[in-house]
């Protein structure tokens, strides 16, 4: 036999080689999924142009511009007086900061480089951008979970082109969410890999990156509740450890301290209910840290009586005092948007303004299978694997998925949440059929003497890597074949070929479309693009005064403050129900009532969206009843929304419509002139499908100012009291009920109008 040439260095080279081309082909493979992910968001870009979307967004663009043009110091102390008129916002202290802050960091680290990037443009490709590094966070958190290199991949895949994620990242989703979601996965990774390390340094970037997340979302109560239960359920378990230990301890301390350097959250962490599960876990952690150490140190007897004893009185005052401070008001009770996460009903009730925001209604099944497709099969697959190993970040991932399935089930903004849990956990599925398919091994058959098999009940187990030489042949039939493995293998080439399909079209017919811009097809299949808002906007911002106060409905003022720069009196910040009831009230009411308000608060100029023309569902009467109920939950004696009901209990519009609908200030704004653009008897509504009467409605308070090529924008004037009135003399009694408080005065002055 010849003498083998090859040195003893040779394998070992050879292995280093494979596992350095096995690296070098993921990091190519994981900036593919991360090109991916930010080329599936600039079909809004392509389609339209670079744009900010939808309504928070304009004022997050509004907040950015101020702070790369005066400084991050005139930012903090930043005073808007030109929202929620007359009373103004402290905007430096209302909002979470760590949008803005990130884009004017990148903006002035383009321009050191040379690279003179418009704010704009920065703000409407930021969501993309960070849309590529939450996949590879997602890589990294599900390769936590999983020995098989496979499984990160197809998790940030997932996550990359998954509808759920990219509806609130798409290009011009200027929103918190844009980085919020990379840090609520970031900081997931740090927290599962310092439990697994048990790290002080681990813990302290989870902490670091907690501290980013505050600053840039309200959702970050999520995380500081659930990393919480985590623990709760680990010591539950019995599986208290120093690591679990080191890890807690160190992210609570420097989590908190970080969270509290944002104005807008202050000492909520330590006197908000919201966060007492944090507190309280992080006490129950050094009780149970103390104990461990006196178990160590005393004998089994005494250690028992001590625990019962001197345990159990710790509790109860820490319990006792717990409560004691939430009834004296020291720690803040529960809030609304909370207790509306357990009862969807609450909301309705009590604070019907929350309940009125589409994204806060309760999620339709279809909108599971429409967000999350070929996942949401794979999903409990992937959460029972976890359960057949448990150790303690899967238990995570257990904990994870039923508080995200449950929550994103009662609110539909909260598909948000759950999809980086179920991209993870459908990715441990997916990862484990194809690994059994794919890398397992065929076991040996053995012959006997003759060379003829032996039977299947006389073959005995051998290894896979045991060398059989001439005596063992593949078997044809069950999960080794080639036969079962390509089958396997197209089945889930074909399911991924179709979820890459379903996301891409979501994406660009579903998500990609901002609210300002609208497209329709013309008979020819051209798109059509339908600008009356940004048309509207634009006419403000020429031909009125610069200190002209705008109402509408909180739904727009981001958008009127952010493109038309007018003043406004409520806006999507929505912190003051009452002046928000004030406006609803005046569009409600009669122009008798709803006149005295819009002189009180110098409204100079009144919008409202009108689809009836055009068929635009999202306008205004189709809002009316929630500007109804928020005014009557002011007013109840004044506003009624049964009044506005026929006595079928109907919501009409047409001849059948009561008296109060068709006198409020609403209604008579969205169809004033309307009839005279059809034949006589012939105006439609194309929104609720109603003939509107014929007769016009006449305002007699508020002139036509401006409307919109399709009729979606409707600005009316306010006039001035010597025009609203024949003469000075009739102005002067309407001046006069005017100043009178309360419903009494301003009939009054209306009726001294209508004799006159």
């Amino acid at each position: 036999m010849a003498a083998s040439s090859e040195t003893p260095l040779e394998p070992f080279l050879r292995g280093t080689t494979s596992k350095n081309t096995r690296g070098l082909l993921r990091v190519i493979i994981l900036c593919t999924i991360a090109a991916a992910a930010v080329s599936a968001r600039l079909f809004s870009v392509i389609r339209f142009e670079s744009i900010i979307h939808e309504f928070d967004p304009w004022f997050n663009f509004r907040a950015t511009k101020y702070l790369v043009k005066h400084g991050f110091y005139s930012f903090w102390d930043w005073f808007d007086d030109r929202t929620w008129h007359p009373l103004g916002r402290v905007t430096g202290g209302t909002l979470y900061p760590g949008l803005m802050v990130t884009s004017g960091v990148i903006y002035h680290v383009l321009r050191l480089l040379s690279l003179p990037v418009d704010i704009r443009n920065i703000c409407v490709l930021l969501a993309p951008a960070f849309s590529g590094l939450t996949a590879l966070a997602m890589y990294l958190l599900t390769s936590e979970m999983s020995t098989s290199p496979s499984a990160g991949l197809l998790a940030a895949a997932f996550m990359g082109i998954a509808p759920g994620y990219i509806s609130r990242s798409v290009a011009g989703s200027y929103d918190n969410e844009a980085i919020a979601i990379f840090l609520l996965v970031f900081t997931f990774y740090l927290w599962i890999k310092a439990v697994k390390v048990g790290s002080v340094m681990w813990g302290a970037l989870a902490a670091l990156f907690y501290g980013y997340m505050v600053s840039a979302w309200g959702g970050y109560v999520f995380i500081t509740n659930l990393i919480p239960l985590h623990v709760f359920v680990l010591i539950l378990m019995g599986r208290y450890s120093s690591r679990v230990y080191i890890a807690y301890s160190t992210w609570y301390a420097l989590g908190t301290l970080a969270s509290m350097q944002v104005p807008f959250v202050g000492f909520l962490p330590i006197r908000s209910s919201d966060h007492m599960a944090a507190l309280g876990i992080f006490g129950l952690l050094q009780l149970v840290g103390f104990f461990d150490f006196l178990r160590n140190q005393l004998p089994g007897k005494q250690f028992q009586t001590l625990l019962v004893a001197l345990g159990g009185t710790i509790f109860a005052v820490m319990f006792l005092g717990l409560i004691g401070l939430t009834v004296s008001g020291v720690i803040a009770p529960w809030s609304g948007r909370f207790y509306s996460l357990w009862d969807t009903g609450y909301a309705k009730i009590h604070i019907p303004i929350i309940a009125s925001v589409s994204e806060h209604q309760p999620t339709a099944w279809p909108a599971f299978f429409f967000d999350l497709n070929l996942l949401i099969w794979l999903f409990p697959a992937g959460v029972y694997m976890c359960f057949r190993n448990l150790r303690d970040e899967h238990v995570f991932v257990v904990i994870y998925a039923v508080l995200a399935s449950y929550f994103a089930g009662v609110m539909v903004r909260l598909m948000l949440t759950l999809t980086p849990i179920v991209c993870c956990s459908a990715a441990l599925a997916l990862s484990h059929v194809l690994d059994t398919f794919l890398t397992v091994k065929s076991p040996p058959e053995p012959f006997d003497t003759n060379g003829s098999a032996k039977p299947p009940s006389a073959t005995p187990s051998f290894p896979a890597s045991l060398n059989l030489g001439k005596s063992v042949r593949q078997p044809v039939v069950g999960i080794y074949s080639l036969v079962s493995k390509s089958t396997i293998t197209s089945l889930v080439t074909g399911f991924l070929v179709l979820f890459v399909a379903h996301c891409t079209w979501v994406t660009s017919n579903a998500y990609s479309s901002p609210s300002v811009v609208l497209a329709s097809r013309l008979p020819d299949g051209s798109q059509h693009i339908i600008d009356d808002y940004r048309e509207a906007y634009y006419w403000l911002r020429q031909n009125t005064p610069q200190d002209a106060k705008i109402m509408s409905w909180w739904d727009y003022g981001y958008q009127i403050g952010g493109m038309a720069d007018r003043p406004t009196l409520v806006d999507n910040n929505t912190w003051n129900n009452t002046h928000i009831a004030t406006v609803g009230k005046a569009m409600s009411s009669r122009e008798e009532v709803s006149y005295p308000i819009l002189r009180q608060h110098d409204v100079d100029y009144v919008l409202v969206v009108f689809g009836g023309l055009l068929g635009y569902s999202g306008d205004d009467i189709n809002k009316f009843l929630w500007m109804v109920r928020i005014a009557e939950g002011i007013w109840p004696e004044e506003v009624k929304e049964r009044s506005f009901f026929t006595e079928r209990g109907e919501y009409r519009v047409d001849e059948g419509a009561t008296a109060t609908m068709k006198n409020s200030l609403m209604y008579k704004m969205s169809y004033h002139n309307f009839a005279q653009l059809f034949p006589p008897g012939q105006a439609q509504d194309r929104v609720r499908g109603a003939k509107i009467p014929s007769a016009n409605t006449e305002l007699n308070t508020l002139e036509e100012a401006f409307t919109s090529e399709q009729w979606i924008i409707r600005i009316y004037k306010v006039k001035d009291l010597d025009n609203v009135g024949r003469d000075h003399a009739s102005a002067a009694a309407f001046e006069k009920g005017h100043k009178k408080k309360g419903r009494k005065g301003a009939k009054r002055g209306a009726r001294v109008l209508r004799e006159e």
